[in-house]
């Protein structure tokens, strides 16, 4: 029983840094967010109902591999940890049209979010402590994008149209 917990907990610090992708020497949320790309399409081709359980699905998990990796690391929010890119990037992607042009603005647009920090995002980095902390900032900066990107969607045509079809 104990041997399975430290398995556990091992695998769950290794998920924090999305399996060393936050160990990236340079920018290493832009690298976990690029990182997560191949997750999104893979998720967007499953369909939006296994996409969005995904997500809802991994944000426990993520809040506790974060605070995991805090208590065996110390400090809070350090560089390596990306999982909180991981899981702010998906809700950010949800429900859009996978094209180049969707990608590539969610992308942006998150990594602004995230980087900048603008209200209510900045906030709650710096306010609440522990896994939950790391993690919510990049939660809501995934929201207010993906709640961006749903306007441009739905009011232009930039960001394409969904070219997959679900059949039954």
């Amino acid at each position: 029983m104990f041997e399975n917990a430290l398995w556990l907990r091992k695998f769950l610090k290794h998920l924090a840094t999305f399996f060393g992708v936050g160990f990236f020497p340079k920018s290493p949320g832009t690298a976990g967010t690029l990182a997560t790309l191949p997750l999104v399409l893979l998720l967007s081709w499953a369909g939006p109902l296994v996409y969005m359980s995904f997500v809802i699905l991994f944000l426990p998990i993520a809040i506790l591999s974060a605070q995991i990796y805090q208590e065996e690391m110390g400090g809070h929010d350090r560089q390596e940890i990306v999982i909180d890119e991981v899981i702010g990037f998906l809700i950010a992607m949800t429900w859009l049209p996978m094209t180049w042009k969707s990608l590539l603005t969610g992308f942006l647009l998150f990594r602004v979010l995230d980087i900048l920090k603008p209200f209510p995002i900045g906030y709650l980095d710096k306010k609440v402590p522990g896994g939950l902390g790391v993690v919510i900032d990049d939660v809501v900066a995934g929201i207010i994008a993906s709640l961006i990107l749903q306007y441009i969607y739905q009011h232009t045509s930039w960001l394409g149209q969904q070219v997959m079809v679900f059949t039954s």
